[in-house]
């Protein structure tokens, strides 16, 4: 970082660069505002030949890495913006690299409505989207276990880290109650810090023998447990932090393969999931009623076969990478953009 710094502040915006990160570090004076102002050094001394903009996935650290670097530069810079870093960085700051970005995008109506409060016409959204060419045909209709086999029990499975915002403590504590003459199994996918206190709550409610803890699987292994399962199930909350999911890639592909999607309220969730149409939703937090709703998709599969049928039609329909892809590719000067609508979402026939 000293090498870079000798070199770097000889640049003619370096000095508007420093103001400007030094603003930032009275308003947060932490270790971490000072790593994003060594970093944006190297990176604008180490910069790999000629380029003409810095692009960084992500509204927080990422994003200051990109705008100091920028101003030392001299460049246009730009952003998109998904889950954690819109709701755990404060407004102040949100508001002024946004106002400063060349352009940005996010990835959730319920995101871009915070983020264009804060900048008017300034955030596009698009969607994430699915890539459906790596993912296989959904599997032949599965068979119809309804929790009456206790050879044959429902295949319950959520794919996701172990962390608060998932809310896998609520849904343990949901499969806890669920009624004793129900036959079901669960399958977490996934790693994550809260894994061992999830196992731990796990065994102290009796789940041990019910429950299965199978780690960090690349997408192809998670493909295969999707096609195996009957029904997913997402306990997304707000964490205490104001952390939280936006859209989860996880239900799309697990709509891909047309499994049935149980899930919360919470965030860009409802954006996908319409509740009794395409899935069902409950609300987080809510252990009572994300087991009866356990309990009465399991009972049903012909609803879950529906639900999970409608679920695919939907993502094909409005949820296609294609989409977004065209979008940042209009941006990026790769192909015409025809610009954002009135409340910066496209038609989704573009």
């Amino acid at each position: 970082m000293l090498a870079a710094w000798r070199q770097v502040r000889r640049l003619p915006g370096y000095a508007v660069a420093r103001n400007t990160w030094l603003a930032d570090l009275k308003r947060d004076p932490s270790l971490n505002r000072g790593r994003r102002f060594g970093q944006a050094l190297v990176l604008a001394a180490e910069r790999p030949g000629a380029f003409s903009r810095i692009y960084a996935h992500f509204l927080h650290t990422p994003a200051s890495v990109a705008r100091y670097a920028a101003l030392m530069l001299g460049l246009p810079w730009s952003v998109s913006a998904h889950a954690k870093d819109i709701w755990t960085t404060p407004d102040w700051e949100k508001r002024e690299k946004l106002a400063e970005a060349d352009w940005a995008v996010t990835c959730t109506r319920s995101g871009w409505e915070h983020l264009d409060a804060l900048a008017p016409g300034k955030v596009e959204l698009v969607y994430h989207g699915l890539d459906l060419s790596r993912f296989p045909a959904p599997p032949a209709p599965r068979p119809a276990r309804d929790g009456s086999d206790p050879a044959d029990p429902i295949r319950l499975v959520s794919v996701g880290r172990a962390v608060a915002k998932k809310g896998f403590d609520d849904l343990l504590r949901a499969l806890a109650v669920l009624p004793k003459d129900l036959a079901w199994r669960w399958t977490h996918v996934g790693g994550g810090k809260d894994l061992s206190s999830l196992k731990a709550l796990s065994d102290s409610l009796g789940l041990k023998h019910l429950v299965e803890w199978q780690g960090a699987l690349d997408q192809g292994e998670v493909v295969e447990v999707l096609r195996a399962s009957d029904l997913f199930v997402l306990a997304s909350r707000v964490a205490d932090d104001g952390d939280r999911d936006g859209l989860p890639n996880v239900l799309m592909e697990a709509a891909s393969q047309e499994l049935c999607c149980l899930s919360t309220k919470v965030s860009a969730i409802p954006e996908f999931i319409t509740d009794a149409f395409n899935g069902r939703l409950v609300e987080p937090g809510q252990a009572a009623e994300l087991a009866s709703a356990i309990e009465d998709l399991t009972r049903n599969p012909a609803q879950r076969l529906a639900l999970g049928g409608q679920a695919r039609e939907d993502l094909v329909a409005r949820f296609s990478h294609v989409h977004g892809m065209r979008i940042l590719k209009g941006h990026f000067g790769l192909e015409p953009n025809a610009g954002p609508t009135a409340d910066g979402e496209r038609d989704a026939a573009a």
